[in-house]
């Protein structure tokens, strides 16, 4: 049987700006594949809105790799370090991961290599984002340069494209291309310290970023908060 549509390798968190991505891809005609890192992420919920993005986006092979990175810690995601809930202060935050980005744009390269794919995406933003380092264009570019140097589909003269489709977009603008696709907002999860009962906290700094978007887009966000900012 002979594929008709090109793969294209989605690092697939279960966020909002993951699964817009993901809908970008499929919009622009691949069949797709997804790789999500259970990395041991305090708000582990994430992991089962990548399942169910993954099944309604019609996802070919999901891949679910465990890297538990409590072993390092350094993270208020990933280590007893308290998330903050005072909003930004334009500093990199505890909730920075480090080398996160780095690590999994490296699995996911070696995933779309063993896939067949030249086409991995990947939903950075450099405009409403939390400042971290590994979210910027200039890293996106060097990263893409090392994964040609570094692998034989690179050397081979094949190299890869790392999409990042709303690296430039404001969390509006993915709210609003959010409702273009006809997705639900819900299916995805975005909250840093849920609450016991499951809900999305609404106060950390992702929440706040998530809610600002919609409201200033004036497009409806399905999730429920347990508190408003």
């Amino acid at each position: 049987m002979t594929r008709s549509a090109p793969i294209a390798v989605i690092l697939l968190s279960g966020g909002l700006d993951s699964m817009v991505t993901a809908g970008l891809a499929r919009e622009q005609g691949f069949a797709l594949n997804a790789l999500t890192i259970d990395y041991g992420q305090r708000h582990v919920r994430e992991l089962q809105s990548a399942e169910a993005i993954a099944a309604k986006l019609g996802v070919e092979r999901h891949v679910v790799l465990p890297l538990d990175l409590r072993c390092f810690g350094g993270s208020a995601l990933t280590d007893d370090i308290a998330v903050p809930k005072d909003g930004l202060d334009g500093d990199i935050p505890v909730t920075y991961v480090p080398a996160r980005n780095l690590l999994f744009l490296a699995l996911t390269t070696a995933f779309a290599e063993t896939s067949g794919s030249s086409d991995i995406f990947i939903g950075v933003n450099a405009l409403d984002y939390s400042g971290y380092p590994d979210c910027r264009p200039e890293f996106i570019e060097s990263f893409a340069d090392t994964a040609r140097l570094g692998t034989r589909q690179g050397v081979e003269g094949r190299p890869f494209t790392i999409h990042a489709p709303l690296q430039h977009m404001s969390k509006a603008d993915i709210a609003r291309e959010c409702q273009r696709l006809g997705f639900d907002p819900a299916w995805s999860w975005s909250c840093y310290d849920p609450t016991p009962h499951g809900m999305a906290c609404g106060l950390c700094d992702s929440c706040r970023l998530r809610r600002k978007g919609f409201a200033e887009a004036g497009v409806a966000d399905t999730t429920p908060y347990a508190a408003t900012a």
